[in-house]
């Protein structure tokens, strides 16, 4: 490991000032930067760590819930109001990781976790992620797990987050202190696609910070769900995943909210498709147009197609919840 400067700030504008430097990064839980420094994949110059800044508060007020950006995963999975109106959320936290690594993740730090794609966390292959323009081998090389949706000819790395595919259904947004203030940015506006600079990932800049995220208390959210296929049951990322709810008048659909996980480079959603399922009765043809369309810009490769019937079937049955008995 290289030697770094280590800094805790006390206050919120010492922590932005310190993370103006090009070279700082911001250490929360610690349980996505310490693995890459370990690995090597980031050198960061400066660590800043924000833990012990007042963000952690969880609250509902005004229509809106409220997760400081160092809430703790396993202390807002276990909320009483996340779990009673916005099940999606606990049900997404829950599923990620395990439970010693959710007490100390943060819910910003999920949010800017980077892709556990192999070749980016290996100095043994290139990779645009970490040294733009050397390449992406996951293009050739084994790539399973890689995304299908959102790829690019410089990135085909699959989003990791859990949770940001169920806050992309619940329509939350991302509070983002800097030296002008805080500024609030739609969790579907807050990941960047590859195209051809996939090592910028998110529209958080040098010397800004993510403070808080505010998810809209709806009658949707309070009927949200989250559905994760993986290898394994335990400690592992999505295959396929979906965060989903529906809200049925007369029969068929007045409201829908689809967001799909480790198909993309970033959260998907799609809300042209979701327009087709509105005013209809949730039948099967019904979803299966609705996953043609959302599934439709899809490039995947001879290793990663399986993803694609995945999906499909998760969105079945996660839509199948909401179908009158």
């Amino acid at each position: 490991m290289r030697p770094f400067e280590f800094h805790r700030p006390t206050s919120l504008d010492e922590a932005l000032a310190l993370l103006a430097r090009p070279d700082a990064r911001a250490l929360a839980g610690g349980t996505t930067l310490v693995d890459l420094m370990k690995l090597g994949v980031e050198a960061p110059g400066l660590v800043v760590d924000i833990g012990r800044l007042p963000l952690a508060g969880i609250t509902l007020e005004s229509g809106s819930l409220r997760i400081g950006a160092l809430a703790r995963n396993s202390a807002v999975a276990r909320d009483s109001v996340v779990l009673s109106q916005f099940p999606a959320l606990s049900e997404a936290l829950l599923s990620g990781a395990s439970g010693q690594i959710r007490n100390a993740a943060s819910m910003g730090g999920n949010l800017m976790q980077r892709t556990r794609c192999a070749y980016f966390r290996s100095h043994d292959w290139p990779c645009n992620k970490r040294v733009p323009g050397s390449g992406c081998p996951a293009r050739e090389g084994a790539n399973a797990h890689h995304a299908v949706l959102g790829t690019s000819d410089h990135c085909i790395a699959v989003s990791p987050s859990d949770v940001a595919v169920a806050l992309l259904a619940l329509d939350a947004s991302v509070a983002i202190a800097g030296p002008r203030g805080v500024r609030h940015v739609a969790i579907a506006d807050f990941y960047r696609l590859p195209g051809d600079t996939p090592v910028i990932e998110t529209v958080v800049q040098p010397g800004e910070l993510i403070v808080h995220l505010d998810v809209p208390a709806t009658a949707l959210a309070t009927r949200s769900g989250y559905l994760k296929l993986r290898g394994r049951a335990s400690y592992e990322f999505a295959s396929a995943s979906v965060a989903a709810a529906v809200k049925l008048e007369g029969g068929v659909v007045a409201e829908v909210a689809v967001a799909i996980g480790g198909l993309g480079t970033v959260p998907w959603r799609d809300r042209g498709a979701e327009r087709l399922l509105i005013g209809e009765a949730l039948g099967d043809a019904a979803v299966d147009r609705f996953c043609d369309a959302l599934l439709a810009p899809a490039r995947p490769t001879p290793d990663n197609r399986y993803k694609l019937d995945l999906a499909r079937g998760a969105v079945h049955h996660m839509l199948a919840r909401s179908r009158p008995c």
